[in-house]
């Protein structure tokens, strides 16, 4: 008993893993786990589609793409068809709202007459007030911005009549259709004709009060120009971005098979480069403080400035900075001499996963089968959130557009009307119209649509922490049956990316859905956290902000933490078939055991998974900038860049696009190393290299530990 005390006590993160002579690699013969957890996600995803077919049966999206006019009809529908676009009366009155993005879900409604036209207005037109008396309404106004309901060749009401009752606009301006609504051009604002002049304005004067009242809107305006531009930019130019990523696959795929051969060689590079990088920071800062010193410049002279700048012209400054580099460089030099022998076990576990990438390639295309269920996901989300957001009929009121008239100082602005049916020429109030102005509410669904939003919410993060899960744990399972493959690759089986996948659905799907529930209620707390510090940003006190900042601070730790063990403890899963708490728990007292290999491996990795992003991402990047840029010529003018209107359009798509390649690719690498490494430890602790229980591991990594397996015995 004293014995087994004193073993508990020397290892804290509990002993080593036990020889087992059946173990062969990800077993074979294995149950459910996690079932209670497998259930209720099985029930909460039931229960996210029954929201998305209430959210689809309640919600009408067109509220939010297309416009209606003033009777609720919908533009480009029905007996508007052939009309798409909305046509505001008095456009001030619209965009003088309060904000225009918060009007969006109420399909940009505002207290002024809209109806549907086929094309905005392309010029100025105004009515003359003098000569309103006895003009020609046919002659004064234009029938295609005109109300539907009045015929200006047989209408018997004077051009007074039409405006006071908003039949006709008093006057239009040149206007581009953004998110089918005729917004003013902002453009053409600055060549107003003379005899345009709206509240007895000068033109000048006109001019700038629909342009500050546009203001708000020039970068939606802007934005749409923009994007038509872009628009015939990716239609040039899509054939070559699609060459330019067909080159960062290309690129990453060959870094990674080329790491086989050369990772020892490149990764001493990089670590002799980064010693270089620090080596010349410290002769730069010795070269500048010893120019400073020979000016008898000080801090001391210099004093306390917000001018940071100044602090680079005193030696002091430059001395501290030598001081740090000198310091940060001896410590990598110390951990270079006594942790050597690990870093040459890091970098042949980085050459054994590119060996066993190029044994099972399959892997590098199932991150195409995660990207595209996260893009699922994303889609049921947002698609979910847009039709929640838009449940309940619309809501009208009536409301007088002309306030000072006499006639409708008995209008609250609080009665319902029906657009179908209103009828204008009953009320004293010549102004009044029926008005859009919310969305029902009422009703059981209507009422907990924050709760389904929220609901939405969950749901999204944890699916999406479910595939990425689903992921991972695929990818260990493949390479676990590599790893602990005696004879490789004759004991592999034929199909292991899919063979570990149907093992992951099959069993492990409550043990994943635990991983990912557990990140998900952190991510959650995050958000709230989010909207927190964004809600009391004016009116928090310091002590509060300090709070928050150290609540944000501590959740992104433990979210980076949990990811770490859920990453850890999906290889286990895979190899063992345990459930989640034991299978996390046997891996972290495994890595702790090793903790000075982790830190090696991981740094190391890093190092080197950065530099292959920048190279694939930083060539290819640069690659793009001399072919859209005009710099590069291709022969017989195939290609001509003068023609683009915004040539860092299709160079960003692939910069992003590499970008995302690489990641894929060596998300796949980095899985690789992880499940290597955790094989590796347990080969160590399970196996002596006797020839009952030889090791599993390379010979390289046998020739860095200076072990072997011995050979059994021949029999006389």
């Amino acid at each position: 008993m004293g014995k087994k005390k004193e073993n508990d006590t020397s290892n804290p993160y509990g002993e080593p893993a036990k020889y087992d002579p059946s173990f062969n690699g990800p077993i074979h013969n294995r149950s459910c786990t996690d079932i209670i957890c497998c259930i209720l996600f099985m029930a909460f995803i039931l229960g996210y589609i029954v929201v998305g077919i209430l959210a689809w049966l309640y919600g009408d999206p067109r509220q939010v793409v297309y416009p209606r006019n003033s009777t609720g009809v919908y533009c480009g529908f029905g007996a508007n068809t052939g009309k798409p676009y909305a046509f505001y009366f008095d456009i001030l009155k619209c965009i003088s709202a309060t904000n225009i993005m918060a009007a969006a879900l109420n399909g940009f409604q505002c207290p002024t007459t809209q109806v549907c036209v086929a094309s905005c207005p392309s010029s100025f037109g105004i009515v003359n007030v003098a000569a309103l008396a006895t003009a020609n309404v046919q002659s004064t106004f234009n029938q295609t911005y005109c109300n539907p309901s009045i015929n200006l060749t047989t209408t018997s009401l004077s051009a007074k009549d039409i405006l006071a009752k908003e039949l006709c606009p008093f006057y239009y301006v040149p206007s581009t259709p953004v998110l089918n609504r005729c917004l003013p051009s902002f453009g053409e604002l600055n060549s107003i004709p003379s005899n345009f002049s709206l509240n007895g304005l000068s033109t000048n004067n006109t001019g700038n009060l629909i342009k500050n009242a546009t203001s708000n809107l020039v970068s939606g305006m802007n934005l749409q120009d923009i994007s038509m531009k872009i628009f015939a930019d990716f239609a040039l130019s899509w054939y070559w971005i699609l060459i330019g990523l067909l080159i960062a696959m290309i690129v990453s795929l060959l870094f990674l098979i080329l790491l086989r051969f050369t990772a020892k060689i490149l990764i001493w590079l990089l670590i002799i480069g980064v010693l270089g990088v620090i080596a010349y920071g410290i002769w730069h800062c010795y070269w500048e403080y010893n120019n400073y010193n020979t000016q008898n410049l000080s801090i001391n002279q210099l004093g306390f400035t917000t001018d940071f700048s100044a602090y680079l012209h005193v030696k002091e400054t430059w001395l501290a900075f030598l001081i740090i580099l000198a310091v940060l460089e001896g410590i990598l030099l110390l951990l270079l001499i006594f942790l050597r022998n690990r870093i040459r076990i890091a970098i042949a576990l980085i050459g054994e996963a590119s060996k066993a990438i190029s044994y099972i390639m399959s892997s590098l295309v199932y991150p195409l089968v995660t990207f595209v269920l996260l893009i699922i996901c994303v889609a049921y989300w947002v698609i979910t959130a847009l039709y929640l957001a838009t449940s309940g009929s619309p809501l009208y009121r009536i409301v007088a557009l002309n306030t000072s008239d006499p006639g409708c100082y008995n209008i609250s602005g609080n009665d319902t009307c029906d657009p179908t049916n209103f009828n204008t020429s009953s009320s004293s109030c010549q102004s009044v119209r029926c008005i859009f102005y919310k969305y029902n509410n009422e009703g059981l669904f209507q009422r907990n649509l924050f709760n389904l939003q929220i609901y939405n919410i969950i749901g999204f993060l944890w699916c999406m922490n479910f595939v990425i899960a689903l992921g991972q744990c695929t990818i260990a399972g493949a390479f676990a049956s590599y790893y602990w493959a005696f004879h490789k690759p004759a004991d592999m089986p034929y199909f292991p990316v899919t063979a570990s996948f149907m093992r992951a659905l099959r069993y492990h799907v409550g043990s994943l859905a635990f991983g990912a529930l557990i990140l998900t209620i952190i991510q959650l707390i995050r958000v709230i956290l989010e909207y927190l510090d964004h809600k009391l940003k004016g009116a928090a006190n310091p002590c509060t902000r300090f709070l928050l900042c150290c609540l944000k601070c501590c959740f992104w730790c433990l979210e980076k933490f949990i990811k770490f063990l859920n990453r850890n403890a999906y290889i286990m899963i895979a190899i063992y078939g345990k459930n989640f708490c034991v299978s996390a728990k046997n891996a972290f007292s495994l890595l702790m055991r090793n903790i000075l290999r982790v830190f090696v491996l991981d740094k190391v990795t890093d190092l080197l998974l950065f530099f292959g992003k920048l190279l694939v991402v930083g060539g290819v990047g640069v690659l793009a900038f001399f072919f859209f840029s005009g710099r590069i010529q291709l022969p017989n003018n195939v290609f001509q860049a003068g023609n683009l209107n915004y040539y860092w359009v299709p160079i960003i798509t692939v910069i992003v696009g590499s970008y995302m390649i690489s990641l894929g690719f060596f998300s796949v690498y980095s899985m690789c190393v992880d499940t290597l490494f955790l094989c590796f430890l347990e080969d160590l602790e399970r196996n002596d290299g006797s020839a009952e229980k030889p090791y599993f591991m390379s010979k390289s990594l046998m020739k860095i530990l200076n072990k072997k397996n011995k050979q059994p015995k021949e029999k006389k």
